[in-house]
């Protein structure tokens, strides 16, 4: 799976391509961990670029969030309809910051 990471101010900015499911979450998990890990003060995932979230990669999104509540700043954005539709029917959209595009998701970071 290829995950682009760039950097926009202090805040690191992931953006996974094309597919995160049950065969790649494992490397989504990685890279994710080691952001948080790394100790990064402000992360955003950009799904811009994803096609397909699958329970495996919510799980993930989770545990990141999990990991960073209440020491440093974690958002979501540039969710597709129906990557939105999974985390709104997930529950997820109530719990985490997801932001329409990069640029609202910067400025509340």
């Amino acid at each position: 799976m290829e995950i682009r990471e760039e950097q926009a101010g202090d805040a690191t900015v992931l953006v996974p391509l094309a597919r995160v499911d049950s065969s790649t979450a494992k490397a989504f998990e990685a890279r994710v961990l080691a952001v948080v890990n790394a100790g990064a003060p402000k992360i955003l995932i950009d799904f811009g670029e994803l096609d397909y979230i699958s329970s495996a990669g919510l799980r993930v999104v989770l545990v990141g969030a999990k990991m960073t509540r209440g020491t440093r700043k974690f958002a979501l954005c540039s969710m597709k309809p129906h990557i939105r539709e999974v985390f709104d029917v997930s529950g997820f959209a109530k719990i985490l910051s997801i932001y329409a595009d990069r640029t609202a998701a910067l400025a509340a970071l």
